[in-house]
């Protein structure tokens, strides 16, 4: 038996809660790491991102098609002609066919799930989300087929719905349909569904940046450039191609936000996002008491959506602008040119058939309609609040609306700005967003879009941060290997050592190690064996110790300890040994599993211990001299 002379383990072994904060050792500057880099970045990234790019061009066409069908279906359902010009459905002569045309519409959408397929239900954004989480990125052909038609039907026959959630399950199943057809990895082909995702926002929208942002911030729970550049390919490729076939124009200009806004606006942009984040809370609230109650129905799924369609029938009776997607509205209300009864109207009416139709399980999306919605809410505080420029308020309260339901605030700002190119309007959007994401995040557990997936027994974290495992490297938490033992000694000595050892009370040393370097005569490493396979044997057992060694898993001290707890994963161990780079590797320590739980205790305690560590010496008042 030997003893290394491996350094004494570093300060960061004690690093736990109420420990110190700052023990962690440095290396000295010849030893720092030269081979790890701020990102991992494999070669295949350059060939992921090149598909990424026929992947958004041809999401950019399906989307232009989408939109050209649900024009279609709208001129065919409301006004009686052929055409793929702009129509809405309160344009129609016949007021009878706003109650029946959302009723059929429902009646064929529940056909086509029924017989088609189930996924083609709700808005679009969970079931992409679902297919990421647990379905390995695939998606099936005929929902990439059923699921732009379903929504064109629903749209088309006044439902109050936009298509960015189906062109965003489109555009992301044609490119995991791509990819399904390459050899390509899960994550890969998450990268591609994604690309495809943004690609079809990008092309409906015109903004591809709000795009990548509502990528990262909802659909790839990650920031790496293995999954960014392919999604930010394929935005722009989109947004290119969409040029010629729907023009460049910003969708919604026209609110002339002046370079110079007073002090008591952006107070009142608080309180407009504390407007935001309740209306947030009350139509998140609305869809799944909607969907609640539909469960109750003693009736087949399928007719859900025409229950629907009867919602949204008589709500267009009411107000019959708030059927279809409504861009001519919300142009109107960001504008200032809407009247009271159109806000009054869009606001309560809007929201009530979106938020009830929507939990029938019908296929629209949720942009569109919270668009609206927004505009509205802010047109309405408009009415009282001082007048900064027409649609002012629209603009900032559209921005909240989209922070609290999306919780989703970067892309609700860049949204905004690239829908509107209204940049005098960026730190109002900011001011209001924040609150309404601020309120939303604390009042509700989650929103419109992950509430579904929780309903199915699925759980997202959206809180993304760098793993602690990443910024500790092995060198500051080895446990040095104070016991190595000689190839050529006989497994039996070593069994009698170790129950000797165990009899007398003495763990620390020998029986503390559960891992043991077996040394060859040169010095060098043979393999390893465990404590357990030793003290079990049989003491006259006279068996070399380096017939009986496994080949170790080892680490080297540069390493970070993220890689090593997925090499602990790849091989199913919980002890790595530790030792140096080079030709005649020298055996430096060892690491377990406990070492890494150490990491995160260290990351716990920087989270949840308050400390103060600058403070205000108060000099003491000189004592009464004695008299």
């Amino acid at each position: 038996m030997s003893t290394s002379t491996s350094p004494a383990p570093p300060d960061a072994r004690s690093h736990s809660p109420g420990g110190p904060s700052g023990s962690v050792r440095h290396p000295p500057v010849a030893a720092r790491i030269a081979h790890l880099g701020d990102f991992h970045v494999p070669p295949r990234v350059v060939l992921i991102a090149l598909l990424a790019a026929p992947v958004g061009a041809v999401a950019a066409v399906v989307a232009a098609g989408l939109l050209k069908l649900i024009a279609l279906i709208t001129n065919l359902s409301f006004l009686g002609r052929l055409g793929f010009g702009a129509a809405v459905p309160g344009d129609t002569a016949h007021r009878w066919l706003l109650l029946v045309m959302p009723v059929v519409g429902g009646l064929v959408i529940g056909v086509m799930a029924r017989y088609g397929s189930e996924k083609i239900r709700g808005h679009g954004m969970p079931e992409a989300i679902e297919s990421i989480l647990v379905g390995g990125s695939r998606v099936q052909p005929r929902v990439a087929v059923l699921k732009p038609a379903s929504a064109a039907i629903s749209i088309g026959t006044g439902g109050p719905f936009g298509a960015e959630g189906p062109i965003i399950m489109t555009g992301g199943a044609v490119g995991s349909l791509i990819a399904q057809f390459l050899r390509v990895t899960t994550d890969e082909r998450k990268a591609l569904l994604v690309a495809g995702s943004a690609a079809g926002m990008a092309a409906t929208f015109n903004a591809p940046l709000a795009s990548i942002l509502l990528a990262v911030e909802l659909l790839l729970f990650e920031w790496r450039p293995r999954s960014y550049l392919p999604v930010a390919v394929a935005a722009v490729t989109a947004t290119l191609v969409r040029g010629p076939l729907l023009g460049t124009d910003p969708l919604f200009g026209g609110a002339h936000v002046p370079a110079r806004i007073g002090l008591s606006a952006y107070g009142l942009c608080v309180v407009a996002g504390v407007a935001a984040g309740l209306l947030a809370l009350g139509a998140t609230s609305l869809v799944y008491f909607s969907e609640d109650l539909f469960a109750r129905l003693r009736i087949h799924w399928m007719w859900w959506p025409a229950i629907g369609g009867a919602i949204i029938g008589v709500g267009g009776l009411v107000e019959p602008r708030a059927l279809g997607v409504g861009y001519d509205v919300i142009g109107a209300l960001l504008t200032g040119h809407a009247t009271v009864g159109l806000i009054v109207g869009v606001l309560v009416v809007k929201t009530l058939i979106w938020g009830l139709s929507l939990g029938s399980g019908t296929s629209g999306g949720v942009l569109a309609p919270m668009f609206m919605v927004g505009g509205a809410l802010g047109a309405a505080e408009a009415l009282v609040f001082p007048h900064v420029s027409p649609g002012f308020w629209a603009l900032v309260s559209l921005a909240g609306v989209l922070g609290g339901v999306m919780r989703s605030p970067l892309t609700g700002i860049v949204f905004c700005l690239e829908l509107t190119h209204e940049v005098n309007a960026l730190i109002p959007m900011v001011i209001t967003a924040s609150a309404a994401y601020l309120l939303s995040v604390v009042l509700l557990k989650r929103s419109v879009l992950t509430e579904k997936l929780a309903r199915r027994g699925l759980h997202l974290t959206r809180e993304y941060s760098v793993d602690p495992l990443e910024v500790h490297l092995v060198r500051q938490l080895e446990t040095p290997a104070a016991v190595t033992f000689r190839a050529d000694r006989p497994a039996g000595e070593i069994t009698a050592l170790l129950r000797a050892a165990h009899d007398q009370g003495d763990p620390d040393r020998l029986l503390g190690q559960r891992l043991y370097p077996v040394l060859g005569a040169d010095g060098s490493l043979t393999g390893v064996v465990t404590r357990g396979q030793l003290i079990h044997a049989d003491t006259a057992d006279r068996t070399p110790l380096g017939d009986l060694v496994a080949a170790p898993v080892t680490a080297h001290p540069d390493e970070t300890l993220r890689a090593l707890a997925n090499r602990m994963a790849q091989y199913e161990v919980t002890r790595l040994l530790v030792t140096s780079r080079g030709e005649h590797a020298q055996v430096e320590g060892i690491i377990s599993l406990r070492d890494l739980l150490t990491a995160r205790r260290i990351d716990l305690h920087e989270e949840h211990h308050a400390e103060r560590v600058l403070g205000l010496r108060t000099r003491r008042a000189p004592a009464a001299a004695a008299t």
